[in-house]
């Protein structure tokens, strides 16, 4: 994986929320973002992909706080 999109990467951690509405919502973005890293090539693109997702992903779990 690229260092860029490592960098992003690593914010689709999950184990740290606590079971429930957070963690399942994060869990569906962190399974995304593996299957993008593990198929798609090493382009600035895949970097973009991947922090735009963290955008959606943020925005989700955020409404997943109203719950």
């Amino acid at each position: 994986m690229h260092p860029a999109s490592a960098a992003v990467f690593r914010y689709f951690e999950y184990d740290h929320l606590p079971e429930g509405p957070l963690r399942a919502t994060s869990a569906v973005f962190a399974e995304l973002a593996t299957c993008l890293v593990e198929e798609l090539p090493e382009v600035p693109q895949t970097t973009l992909c991947l922090q735009k997702l963290l955008e959606a992903k943020d925005c989700a779990v955020r409404a997943a706080l109203d719950m």
